[in-house]
Formats: structure tokens, C-alpha cells, sequence
């Protein structure tokens, strides 16, 4: 029987040997790549049948030739891989924007986890993961030998249910655990605001509702503000990327024409190039594009072509460095494979596979505190101080008589109490948002400035 069942084997694998077996006008060539194929290919029927017939545990022909054609996936680059047919619906429930699980895209590297950034009011993000985070261990048990795919459907589970993530984090010595409870992950893709007369524009990937949203947002602003709009912010930090279609699209809707991205296959011929189209949203508007290291994939897209274009200043720290592009090819009745296919290009023709993109003016996230200074005399202060002739209000002049002398000890009591004050009301500032709104307003008021010269 195990004879009749290798003999039906390595039938299969002659006919794929001849069927992908090069064309080659040389016929001596063709033949040996034919054999070499035929040799490999039926190495592979040996090592099949071996375990099928000598495992210490029976396995299932599914088990195996699903295992055998990720792992040929996998090894090609940490994108490529097998899904099955259920992970091939979890990934089209994700794309549509809804999904159960920790919230965090990730990656492989190392044999680990990685994580390449923390989706926005998810679990994961309240929990404090960040970007760049390894994850070596979940519920206590080793990722290494996991694929990709195994590892993301132990994340995933019953809604309300708790997982234990072990973390390593760059400039912390010791590993340590997040407890997470998972919870439906919805993906509002664009959210906005306005920050008086600026539009803030947060997008949290690229999914399907990705261009409509941002068109939403944009219309808003207009209709709030009209003219005393003086500029945009379109944060793509910790944007893991998406559908290669929204990133043209958001591209496209700041640009009035000229070359979006490029992708480039093995093949010259297949070489695809995105070209805008006349319009611009931001109707010539400062535009300033917020990056970090969890910008990735369409992202760098996005941030790419409009800092070639020089149609926005991209500010932040260098974002991820994914430049290739993955197709997803069903596979009839058994899920899909997720392969590289073409990596992309800038419209200057840049390459940011493992480089990334470099902002124009680069911002470390930081933490902004007021310092406790001791309080000086002004002009005001003194007596006899001349009145300001230009106002209506009047001086209000101390009613201390030695006007001199500062009482330093009320005046740091009355600091401390004013700082212990703003921390309870205050939330952290975001250094990196307030700088781009001050480049706006700087902008805004050398514009202005130039207007009236001429």
C-alpha cells in the first residue's frame, strides 16, 4: 500500500517537473532542468512519504502539504506565505475594516514576533505595545517554530478572553508581560479634527474606506473654515500600510499630476507606473506629513511621493522600509498565497526596501514639561514706571512699598502649586504634532508676509 501510494506520488511530481520545467530552445538544457526538477521534486515525495509512514504521531495530508507550501512561502521573505482558507477570510474581514483580535500588525524576524505598530484605541495600544516591540513568548509558550500565520491566530480568540504577551524592548534589559484582553477590532480608517485653524488628518491604514474617508474629512474643513484654513497635518505614524489602491488614492488627492509610485517586477515588461490626476483636495494648502518607524508599506508610499513632489515637508523619524508589494492569489478551494511580487519605487525612482523614507526635518518623540522659573521684576513693576500711552487700560501699579524685594518663597510656593495644577489638567502634549502645526503657523505668517510686501 505505501509502495502504491509513493508510485501515485512521484507520478504527480513527474508531471509537475514537466510542467514547470523551463522553455528553452536548447534542447539539451531544457532536459537538464527537466531532470533537476524531476530530482528535487521527487525528494520532496520521499521526505513525504517517510513522515506520512515513520512520525511518532499521525499526521494529516492536509497538515503536510499545507506545512511544506508555507514553508516554502516563508523562506522567499518575511511577506510572503500560505493562508488557509480561513486565515484567507480573516484577511478579507481585516481589509474591510473589522476584525477580533489584540490590535497590532506584525511581522517575523528573528524567529520572533515583531511588532510593527500598535493600531490606534485597540487592546494592544492601551496595553502600551509599541513599535519595534519583539514578542517572544504568548501565554508563556515560545513563538520561535511558529509561522507568522500560527502566531497571529493564537493572538486571535474569543472576545473578552485574556492572552499574555512576553515582550522585549529595545534599552529594556529583561523581557516582560503585557496581559491583553481581546476585544473586536473596528478600523475606523481616517479620523480628523480641527486644531483651530489647522485639519488634523489621522490615518490608521489602508482599507477600503481609506479615500472616502480622507474626502469626508477634507470637505469638512473647507465648509468649517473656508479660507481661514491655513494648512494640514496628515499623520501616517505607527500606519502599518495596506491596499496599494488607497495609497495612489490619498497620494492623488494632493497632487495635480505627475508620477505617483512605480512597481517593478522580475519582468521589465510588467513594470506598472500610478500617474495623478488633476485636483487637489488641499487646494495648494501647507501640507506637513507626520512619520515614525511604524510608517510602513503604503504609507511610505504616501509620504514618498508627496516629499518628492514637494508637495509636503515630511516630518518625524525614518519610517519602516517595507518597499515591496505583495499579491494575494486565490487558490481554488484552498485558501490563497500572499507572495512578493514587484517592489516599489518613489517618483524619483527610490528604492526604501530596508531603508525607508527619511524626513525632511527630523522630530524624536519627546516629552514637553515647563520648567519652574522664579518670577522677575518687569517695567511695570517699578514705581513711577511710565504709563503705556497706547492703551486704555491703566497700569495697575504694586501696592507694596518696597517694591524691590521679591518674596521667593511665596513666589515657588505659587509654582509648584501652578504646575502640580496643569499636570492634573493637562494631557501630554505630542511634541511631534505641535512642532508640524508651529512650521504651519510659521509658514502661514512668512506667507503673509510676503503678500503684503507686494
Amino acid at each position: 500500500m505505501k509502495n502504491y501510494k509513493k508510485l501515485i506520488l512521484i507520478i504527480i511530481t513527474t508531471a509537475l517537473a514537466l510542467a514547470v520545467a523551463p522553455q528553452n530552445t536548447d534542447a539539451t538544457e531544457t532536459l537538464k532542468n527537466t531532470n533537476d526538477t524531476y530530482r528535487l521534486l521527487n525528494l520532496f515525495g520521499d521526505v513525504f512519504e517517510r513522515v506520512r509512514a515513520d512520525y511518532v504521531e499521525e499526521p494529516s495530508d492536509e497538515e503536510l502539504i499545507e506545512a511544506a507550501i508555507n514553508g516554502m512561502l516563508t523562506a522567499l521573505d518575511p511577506h510572503s506565505s500560505f493562508m488557509n482558507a480561513k486565515n484567507f477570510r480573516d484577511m478579507q474581514v481585516n481589509t474591510r475594516g473589522e476584525f477580533g483580535g489584540l490590535g497590532i500588525q506584525v511581522t517575523m524576524e528573528a524567529g520572533f514576533v515583531k511588532v510593527i505598530s500598535p493600531i490606534d484605541d485597540t487592546p494592544a495600544y492601551r496595553a502600551g505595545v509599541k513599535a519595534g516591540d519583539f514578542i517572544t513568548h504568548l501565554d508563556e509558550k515560545p513563538v520561535q517554530g511558529l509561522t507568522l500565520s500560527q502566531a497571529v491566530d493564537r493572538m486571535r480568540g474569543k472576545i473578552g478572553t485574556t492572552i499574555i504577551l512576553t515582550i522585549r524592548r529595545k534599552g529594556i534589559a529583561d523581557p516582560f508581560d503585557v496581559r491583553i484582553t481581546r476585544a473586536v477590532i473596528k478600523l475606523d480608517s481616517v479620523s480628523s479634527r480641527l486644531e483651530k485653524d489647522i485639519g488634523y488628518i489621522r490615518i490608521k491604514s489602508f482599507s477600503e474606506q481609506t479615500s472616502s474617508g480622507l474626502k469626508t474629512a477634507m470637505e469638512t474643513f473647507h465648509d468649517k473654515l473656508g479660507k481661514k484654513l491655513i494648512g494640514l497635518v496628515l499623520d501616517l505614524r505607527n500606519n502599518p500600510g495596506g491596499l496599494l489602491n488607497q495609497a495612489v488614492s490619498v497620494s492623488d488627492a494632493f497632487l495635480e499630476q505627475g508620477e505617483i509610485v512605480s512597481t517593478r517586477s522580475r519582468e521589465p515588461e510588467e513594470t506598472q507606473r500610478y500617474n495623478a490626476k488633476p485636483g487637489d483636495l488641499g487646494l495648494g494648502l501647507p501640507l506637513v506629513v507626520l512619520i515614525n518607524g511604524g510608517s510602513a508599506s503604503a504609507s511610505e508610499i504616501v509620504a514618498g511621493a508627496l516629499q518628492d513632489h514637494r508637495r509636503a515637508i515630511v516630518l518625524g523619524t525614518r519610517s519602516f522600509g517595507k518597499g515591496s508589494v505583495q499579491t494575494i492569489m486565490p487558490l481554488s478551494g484552498h485558501g490563497a498565497m500572499r507572495l512578493t511580487t514587484a517592489r516599489y519605487f518613489t517618483p524619483s525612482g527610490r528604492s526604501i526596501q530596508a531603508k525607508g523614507i527619511d524626513p525632511d526635518i527630523i522630530v524624536e518623540p519627546s516629552r514637553i514639561e515647563k520648567i519652574a522659573s522664579v518670577q522677575n521684576t518687569r517695567e511695570a513693576d517699578l514705581r513711577g514706571a511710565l504709563k503705556n500711552t497706547n492703551s486704555d487700560e491703566e497700569i495697575k501699579l504694586p501696592t507694596d512699598k518696597n517694591t524691590d524685594e521679591i518674596d521667593e518663597t511665596n513666589i515657588e510656593k505659587n509654582n509648584k502649586n501652578t504646575l502640580n495644577s496643569e499636570k492634573k489638567t493637562n494631557p501630554p502634549q505630542d511634541y511631534q504634532l505641535t512642532r508640524a502645526m508651529d512650521l504651519l503657523r510659521g509658514l502661514s505668517l512668512y506667507y503673509k508676509a510676503l503678500n503684503k510686501q507686494t
